[in-house]
């Protein structure tokens, strides 16, 4: 039965490296806001930014200028570059397995065999994906809160809930990439190599946007402009940005759906 339902098996197949990835990520967070409290003395750090003499550095911290606050430390520290980095990871792993990886292994054309259309293999797979990087953000989102709770940091809950989730949207972005260029190509390689050149060119198109002038009009086609650019983490989340994200996801869906259904697989 489990067979029938590929969302139940993809899940169920990704139980022990979901569960790896949630304590690594779990570790990373909580080992990193124990640093808060000796930040948090460290004020010289505010005047060394504040004189642009780094401008290289800006791009793995963003434009903060006050990292000694709650909000400053988790964002120069976390969320601007590793925790999204992690997610992106994470997802464009799942993605490029979930078409490519069964079929480079052999095992597609076994899991077709079943009583189940092309397009009902892909959008399960799809939303497996989805719901497996979600697992991951509840647990980041969770981290985070034991770590404000050790450092007895003051920070609202509900706005390391929208960062937490403008990164797993970003997150899926990116896995979103891998998925749809493995089922178009069977190229699981190819999919993760070039999601992931996607991923860096966005990262430096969205953080040297604001130091190169002639790239700042771009940084609206890079996917970290719509998750950070708002910072989710002191305004909240902006649902016209949110909004850009998902609609890119679904089209990576339907794009997976209509490549794959078309295309001739190389099963064994």
């Amino acid at each position: 039965m489990i067979l029938r339902n590929v969302f139940v098996k993809s899940l169920w197949d990704q139980k022990r490296s979901l569960a790896w990835w949630c304590l690594g990520i779990g570790l990373v967070i909580i080992v990193t806001m124990l640093f808060y409290p000796t930040m948090r003395e460290m004020t010289e750090l505010n005047e060394m930014f504040a004189t642009d003499e780094n401008p290289l550095m800006k791009v793995f911290v963003g434009n903060i200028t006050d990292f000694t606050s709650p909000e400053g430390f988790i964002n120069s520290q976390l969320l601007i570059f590793i925790v999204p980095l992690l997610y992106i990871v994470f997802a464009i792993g799942i993605g490029s397995g979930s078409i490519a990886g069964e079929e480079e292994n052999g095992t597609l054309d076994f899991l077709l065999a079943h009583p189940l259309t092309r397009e009902s293999v892909v959008v399960q797979k799809f939303l497996a994906m989805i719901i497996a990087a979600i697992s991951i953000g509840i647990f980041g989102w969770v981290s985070l809160i034991i770590g404000a709770a050790i450092v007895d940091m003051e920070i609202g809950y509900s706005r390391l809930a929208a960062a937490t989730f403008g990164g797993v949207l970003l997150g899926i972005t990116y896995g979103g990439i891998a998925f749809f260029l493995g089922a178009a190509l069977g190229k699981r390689s190819f999919s993760i190599g070039m999601a992931g050149a996607l991923g860096i060119g966005g990262y430096l198109l969205n953080s040297l946007g604001p130091m190169v002038g002639w790239l700042e009009p771009f940084r609206k086609i890079s996917p970290f402009y719509y998750y950070s650019n708002s910072d989710p983490l002191i305004n909240g989340l902006d649902w016209s940005h949110m909004v850009v994200l998902l609609v890119v996801i679904l089209l990576e869906g339907g794009v997976a759906v209509l490549t794959f259904r078309r295309r001739d697989l190389a099963v064994g």
